[in-house]
């Protein structure tokens, strides 16, 4: 995150516009590809005369991947999907579905990233009685194929595989607009039946709606009525009860007054212990740092002093935001911690709602691994863990759940201290000590959280065995996977990112003990940062030689001068 970066900055800007070329290439080809399928086999719809506009502005209004991902074979799939997009337009049908009977084959030889069409025959495939699913076959499901040839040894092994991994799914794909949580509902919607997931693809269009296609299994008939019937009765509960977001609100109702969301004024829970209504006309704004789907992160000053600034997008803001907004903002100006990021007030007048906070000069650990590429040294590595669990440890005692703990939230400054931030999806612990629903990020997300699952603070020791993980690596967990990919294997096949053979075999240990299925076998922080205190002792503490070479920091800081 630091700002002088000005020619990485722009080589990235290069690099990035030739992938984009690349990629527009790819969808053009593949757009080509589906047109000419569709007219060849006779389709009435590619007859009509408007019919080449409204392919291509189909395939526009998604994210290149559907076009890199889509099954070229299934041209006539494109159009389920151009059709479920746009009946999911009139409020009284969303959401729409389709369901239908596929069938995944294990292939013997796994596609090249270039490669675009599964036109190329593959050898010793058994031949599939029913079409394969949109997306044809992924490496997800290839790797479950895999898998299945590794688990069975004895006897026909390769018959037995094929014969489950052949078997008759189900695909079911979902259009509606798109939401907050959207997901969450969809995977519970599916669960409520019985269903297994075996393969997701989510996609957003660039007008608001989703496109979201999941490969099951776990219906007991090769027919797809019943199912459909069954699915319908679930979006019809879900309808009654208006898509409700699922997290209950769970602060400590003796400790505040009622939030309240109106169009001229945000009020924020006060108990009259502090000031921190900022008046955006005191805020400078000097350049953006980040910038996401429901909002801006700037570098600025405030009364003189340097800050970062998150503002929410104001054609974003909803009711929705405004409540995540709030708790956010009761929940920062309760802390007060070394390694939690310092809350510094807020602007709480629509539509002008931003959250002003220390800022971290030394950027995120999650930009540090991944786009400067660097890597801690075992003690630097060490100290890291400890600056988190010691902030994490505090907010535990304090009764609130971050939630979304991973290397994208948390912060170093000019003194390679460790912080905390992001408090967006934070919550107070409910006082029955439990809560429910999907929230956070895939990669980083305990099992019991993507299940929808009662959960408490264990879950975020879960994502922080991630973090532990990744500060190991340096590597994004499940990188082959997507994100629902990854939290799919994580539920139901126990997935888990491979740990590097030479950790330490405490550390090992330690690892193990965070990401357990099972929550109440999780240690909590208190016991970590004993544990990581002892790790360090062993080890020896060669922080001078670090501070000599600048620490991890200087990597950041050598590559601007």
């Amino acid at each position: 995150m630091v700002m002088e970066d000005n020619e990485s900055c722009s080589s990235r800007v290069v690099e990035s516009t030739a992938v984009n070329s690349r990629h527009q290439r790819m969808k053009l080809e593949v757009y080509n590809e589906v047109l000419w399928r569709l007219k060849d086999s006779g389709n009435k719809e590619a007859k009509e005369a408007d019919f080449d506009d409204e392919l291509w502005a189909h395939f526009n209004r998604l994210p290149t991947r559907y076009a890199l991902d889509v099954n070229v074979e299934r041209a006539e799939d494109v159009l389920t999907h151009k059709r479920l997009l746009l009946e999911a337009h009139d409020p009284a049908n969303r959401p729409v579905f389709d369901v239908r009977l596929v069938q995944v084959s294990p292939a013997s030889n796994v596609h090249t990233d270039d490669s675009i069409h599964s036109s190329s025959p593959k050898k010793e495939v058994v031949q599939s009685i029913h079409p394969p699913p949109a997306f044809g076959s992924s490496p997800n499901l290839e790797a479950l194929a895999l898998e299945a040839n590794k688990n069975v040894q004895d006897g026909d092994s390769a018959t037995n595989a094929c014969a489950k991994f052949s078997r008759p799914m189900h695909e079911i794909t979902f259009s509606t607009d798109d939401k907050p949580k959207l997901l969450s509902q969809l995977t519970s919607l599916l669960a409520e039946i019985g269903l297994n997931i075996q393969e997701a693809h989510a996609f957003s269009t660039v007008d608001g709606y989703s496109l979201d296609v999941f490969v099951v299994d776990g219906w007991p008939f090769e027919e797809t009525e019943q199912l459909r019937t069954a699915v319908a009765k679930e979006v019809l509960k879900i309808e009654n009860q208006s898509w409700p977001n699922q997290i209950a609100s769970s602060l400590d109702v003796n400790q505040q007054t009622p939030m309240k969301c109106e169009t001229d004024h945000l009020t924020i829970p006060n108990d009259g212990t502090d000031v921190w209504e900022i008046d955006p006309q005191q805020l400078k704004f000097e350049c953006k740092v980040a910038s996401g789907s429901y909002g801006d992160l700037y570098k600025g000053t405030y009364c003189s002093q340097e800050v970062a600034i998150k503002v929410l997008k104001a054609e974003r803001v909803n009711a929705e935001m405004q409540r995540e907004f709030a708790q956010e903002v009761y929940i920062m100006r309760k802390v007060r911690h070394k390694n939690v990021v310092q809350f510094i007030g807020a602007c709480t007048k629509p539509p002008s709602l931003c959250i002003v906070t220390e800022y971290m000069s030394g950027g995120s650990v999650y930009d540090y691994l991944h786009k400067q590429r660097g890597t801690f040294k075992l003690p630097s590595l060490l100290k890291v863990a400890i600056d988190i669990s010691k902030g994490m440890n505090y907010l535990h005692q304090n009764n609130i759940i971050h939630r979304d703990l991973k290397a994208a939230n948390l912060l170093m400054d000019e003194n390679e201290v460790v912080k905390v931030a992001d408090f967006g999806v934070a919550r107070v612990k409910a006082q029955s000590g439990v809560m429910t629903a999907e929230t956070g990020t895939y990669r980083w997300m305990a099992p019991e959280v993507i299940e929808h699952k009662p959960y408490d603070h264990k879950a975020d020791i879960f994502s922080f065995a991630i973090v532990l993980w990744e500060l190991l690596t340096g590597k994004i967990p499940y990188e082959y996977l997507t994100p629902l990919q990854a939290a799919v294997g994580v539920v139901q096949k126990g997935l888990r990112p491979t740990i590097p053979k030479n950790t330490l075999p405490k550390l090992t240990e330690l690892l193990e003990r965070c990401w357990q299925q099972d929550p109440t076998l999780r240690p909590d922080f208190t016991e970590i940062i004993a544990i990581l205190q002892q790790i360090t002792k062993e080890v020896g503490d060669d922080g001078d030689d670090r501070r000599k070479t600048g620490g991890f920091l200087s990597v950041l800081r050598r590559g601007h001068h």
